[in-house]
């Protein structure tokens, strides 16, 4: 039976390949792209089925043909007719290739084309977008600052707007507080950079064809000592890819494992298929490539320094935010936001979110405190208590007021003895015991530059009021203090501060209402991090869940080398690095060495470069100008959206579309394995259809597509496309693999766009994190990952420390004390101030940028660079914005508008100046993350227009074996700049 079905099938394929052509255009487009013998066959060759693709026609016979250009060979009957039911079942396709069910042969370039073939037939039927009365098809798309309707219309983009939620969308939450209730307001909203989306689409900086350097000649001269300067040349795709091809294969044969690395900004476009993670994993692995390790920007002291007092969380060293967000609406009464302006940085991907629970404690009475050198914009619009205080010396502030509860008996003493270890050794610290130096507030006025009797004053309010600490963008975590070489200080203060209040008791936790929602988290969906489509078990989260639900090829790195990524720029110009890996599993993890190269591979002679730049985001980046003009630094190819500050030191270019001109499906600001449930920014859980809305620009493709065509040319695309699959049948798989099917269908979501998620039953709302500590209980925390081996006393019982306590000092900083004495184990009090201050007397502080996200909106003559404060015009030019105190702009000669040169003895940069009031005097405040590159000869030197503050900042690591970045820790002097210094490079 199963035989004679298997005949039919076969015999019908060619009849279902003309219909489908006749109805779809899409068919009928891909039918006449190709010219193949396709052969399908069973192995003992009793059944045999030539496909004959000309012109787009299809013909087809019975028989064996001893030459098609390529073919698929089935074990057996029952192995064909499964493989080729209508409906396929992955987990089956995945065990047939990799038992040799299935073999393939011949072509792989035929083998992919007819397996988007059969793939077009799918979707072709398949409909995306809703009409609109003014004629324009409403199509939806997930940027970094939130979702977004995009309106087109012949084409071409008209308008892009925030989401407001329709009635038959999933109902908003309700909490109560205080006797009042509260729920959020039926919209998404969005960062202003969200909105810059057209304008970036449509940018004059897209690179839309190949791109070749005039001065690179692959089978010559090839000149790294140029680039950076020099020109560049339309090529064909065919030219480029058969150059980039040619590369690989030349440094895998000549040089050996380990020639080619990849190297990839903090973030790029979002997507569970295009993300890097995803689908440049799956491509690095294939391929085999030197990794370029990551490390937690953006959460260094938490990561290097916190989590050693309660253990490991899964949460790059930060706590969790479970039900916070209600804990602090009714019973917080201040809330102390500490290196916190969340209303600037709208935590990670989410928009403004959080700003209607903020107003909600305002409305409530709560009161605020604001700790940081800049009057943020948090602190203008919630109001309250400033502190101005020096970058740097955040933790001797936290220990002096640690000392006023000490000596007052403020704390809380019962939860300190039965919770806690080390107290007795810390506290003979804080009160001088050991180093004859009591830590009071006129001890820390020196240091911080913060009135003893405000400190007074502030230890005794949050001592006297229940007090929710926000430390960072997120309320723990996410840049601010503890980027700086006392970072891992700072945050191991805040949460023994936390210790000795309750943490955990109610009104008494970390946060700033930006997280902490109450949102469905048992209803499943994929971020980020857990690598999409890469099959990737080791670098990515795929193993927890999304590699079970959705069965695909695994693909393993066969190399085994790996960069820092701080030290890209050594590695190659010195020939050797070393750093110490990030480990999500273990606070031991992070002790972990590794140096480059490793023994028995090559050095790194090609560089891979997707996505973002680093120009803008890695400190001590002027250190990247000499690593690409290295010699041993072959060839370079960069796979781009914008001609932006790093596609200019490339070899080849290849143009990468932007998110619009392709598809995609992913979940709003769901990081996945990095920051577990961060969707819990959210007021409404979404997850989006990120629609194709418009064709790629000029010969742009997605980088899916880029990547399938660099493989299928060394022979890799099946492998890679697990038989053809295209973006659009990769979402159908990911959208199967969720518990979306259990609340709509597939059809109506790729349509509509977006779905949003009921908010849980009010009896399955998330508890309180760290309440069960606090009341001695099993944690019950809705983790995804909770690692057994790691608890002490018994699974869930207590903190996963040595001694299942909150540990004042820590173990296992103490068995490494003595190999990096800059972080022992007694938190004492470092003083970074001095040295280099005396030539340089203004400490640069890089925040993350208001109004872009990391490099991506920024320049490219988007929407977002005309805003003043942002990039200031100044004689036609929009220069990058630096923020002085009128004290010091004074003493420089400078007014609000005037052109300075910022540099300290790694570079220089021309920025504008903006005179205020908001800074602290011997601050100077300017954006991190510049778009732009704009290296020009100076009668100074080079110096940078474009505005790249990262040029200046130090390139070390926190202490020898924290590999955290250390951006503020940076100083400079700023001189008034004068146009005429400039002439031609």
């Amino acid at each position: 039976m199963q035989r004679h079905i298997l005949v039919l099938i076969l015999w019908l394929m060619p009849f279902a390949l003309r219909m489908a052509a006749r109805k779809f255009p899409s068919v009928r487009e891909h039918l006449g792209s190709g010219h193949w013998v396709i052969q399908l066959r069973l192995r003992d060759n009793s059944l045999a089925r030539q496909l004959h693709f000309r012109n787009g026609t299809v013909s087809a016979r019975w028989g064996v043909n001893t030459k098609p250009d390529a073919e698929l060979v089935f074990m057996d009957v029952a192995t064909a007719r499964q493989m080729l039911a209508p409906t396929t079942d992955h987990a089956f396709l995945i065990d047939a290739l990799k038992n040799f069910k299935i073999t393939q042969g011949g072509s792989d370039e035929a083998l992919v084309w007819f397996g988007q073939l059969v793939n077009t037939m799918k979707t072709g039927s398949w409909r995306t977008g809703t009409r609109m009365k003014d004629g324009t098809t409403r199509y939806v798309t997930l940027t970094n600052g939130g979702p977004v309707f995009v309106f087109v219309k012949d084409g071409k983009i008209i308008r892009t707007t925030p989401i407001d939620l329709a009635a038959e969308d999933g109902p908003s939450w309700t909490i109560t507080a205080r006797g009042r209730q509260f729920s959020p307001a039926r919209r998404a909203t969005v960062s202003p950079h969200a909105l810059s989306l057209k304008s970036l689409v449509y940018s004059d900086k897209r690179i839309l064809y190949p791109m070749k350097r005039v001065d690179f000649d692959p089978k010559g001269e090839r000149n790294p000592q140029t680039r950076g300067t020099s020109g560049y040349e339309r090529i064909s795709w065919d030219e480029a890819l058969d150059i980039v091809v040619g590369e690989i294969r030349r440094m895998k044969q000549e040089h050996g494992p380990g020639a080619i690395a990849m190297a990839t900004g903090a973030h790029h476009q979002w997507g569970n298929v295009n993300y890097y993670l995803s689908a440049m994993q799956r491509f690095g692995n294939l391929i085999g490539y030197t990794r370029i390790e990551m490390s937690p920007i953006s959460w260094e002291g938490w990561y290097w320094g916190a989590m050693h007092h309660y253990g490991n969380s899964l949460r790059l060293g930060t706590p969790s935010f479970y039900g916070t967000t209600e804990d602090c609406l009714e019973h917080a009464e201040v809330i102390v936001f500490w290196s916190s302006d969340p209303e600037s940085t709208n935590g990670v991907y989410a928009g403004f979110e959080g700003t209607e629970r903020r107003l909600w404690a305002k409305q409530l009475g709560i009161q605020f405190v604001h700790i940081d050198p800049y009057l943020t914009q948090s602190a203008q619009f919630l109001g309250g208590k400033w502190l101005p205080i020096k970058p740097g010396t955040d933790s001797a502030l936290a220990i002096a007021i640690m000392h006023e509860w000490m000596i007052s008996g403020s704390y809380d003493e019962e939860y300190v003895a039965s919770k806690t270890t080390g107290f007795d050794e810390w506290r003979a610290y804080v009160l001088g015991e050991e180093d004859g130096t009591p830590k009071t507030p006129e001890w820390q006025e020196a240091e911080t530059g913060i009135p003893a009797k405000d400190v007074r004053s502030l230890a005794q309010l949050w001592a006297s009021k229940k007090t929710y600490l926000a430390a960072g963008g997120l309320g723990a975590g996410f840049g601010g203090a503890c980027r700086t070489e006392t970072g891992a200080q700072w945050t191991r203060s805040l949460v023994m501060m936390m210790a000795m209040r309750g943490w955990g008791k109610p009104g008494i936790n970390f946060g700033n209402l930006q997280i902490g929602a109450p949102q469905d988290l048992n209803f499943y969906f994929p971020g980020y991090a857990e690598g999409g489509i890469s099959g990737d078990l080791t670098y990515t989260a795929s193993a927890a869940n999304n590699y079970c639900r959705m069965p695909h090829i695994i693909t393993i790195n066969p190399v085994k080398q790996s960069i820092p990524r701080q030290r890209l720029a050594e590695a190659i110009t010195q020939g050797s690095a070393e750093g110490y890996f990030w480990d999500g599993f273990s606070a031991e993890g992070q002790f972990g060495q590794y140096s480059y190269p490793k023994l028995g591979h090559s050095r790194v002679h090609m560089l891979y470069r997707y996505g973002s730049s680093s120009f803008g985001t890695v400190p001590g980046s002027n250190r990247l100008v000499d690593a690409y003009r290295h010699p041993s630094l072959e060839f370079v190819v960069n796979q781009s959206v914008w001609m932006e500050n790093e596609a200019q030191f490339a070899d080849i270019i290849l143009p990468a579309c932007t998110a619009l001109e392709r598809d995609d499906i992913s979940e709003w600001a769901n990081c996945g394995g990095y920051i577990q449930h961060a969707q819990s920014q959210l007021n409404h859980r979404m997850m989006i259809m990120q629609h194709k809305c418009i064709e790629p620009l000029g010969e742009s493709k997605s980088d899916y597509q880029i990547f399938l065509e660099i493989l299928t040319r060394l022979g890799y695309g099946g492998m890679y496309s697990e038989g053809g699959g295209s973006e659009l049948t990769w979402c159908e798989r990911i959208f199967n693999s969720t518990d979306l099917p259990k609340q709509t269908t597939w059809k109506k979501f790729l349509q509509k766009g977006y779905h949003v998620v009921p908010p849980p039953k009010d009896d399955d709302k998330q508890p309180v994190d760290m309440r069960w500590f606090a009341e001695g209980r099993t944690k019950d925390l809705p983790e995804a990952n909770p690692l057994p081996g790691v608890y002490s006393t018994g699974f869930s019982q207590g903190l996963p420390t040595q001694s299942g306590k909150f540990e004042f000092v820590p173990s296992s900083l103490r068995r490494i004390e003595q190999i990096d004495p800059a972080r022992p184990a007694v938190n004492r009090y470092i003083n970074s101030q001095s040295g280099v201050k005396q030539r340089f007397p203004l400490q640069l502080v890089t925040n993350h940028p208001v109004y872009s996200f990391h490099t991506q909106a920024d320049g490219k003559n988007s929407h977002i660079s005309t805003i003043n404060e942002h990039r200031m015009n100044v004689g036609g030019y929009r220069y990058w914005v630096l923020r002085m105190s009128p004290t010091d702009a004074s003493a420089r000669g400078l007014g609000s508008g005037d052109l300075v040169r910022v540099y300290n003895t790694q570079a220089s940069v021309i920025c504008a100046i903006d005179v205020s009031q908001l800074v602290k005097d011997g601050v100077a405040r300017g954006n991190e993350s510049c778009g732009e590159l704009d290296l020009i000869q100076t009668s100074v030197g080079m110096v940078d227009r474009g505005g790249c503050l990262n040029l200046l900042t130090p390139g070390r690591k926190m202490s020898e074996t924290a590999d955290g970045i250390v951006p503020n820790s940076c100083w400079v002097e700023v001189e008034k700049w004068d146009t005429t210094m400039e002439k031609a490079a």
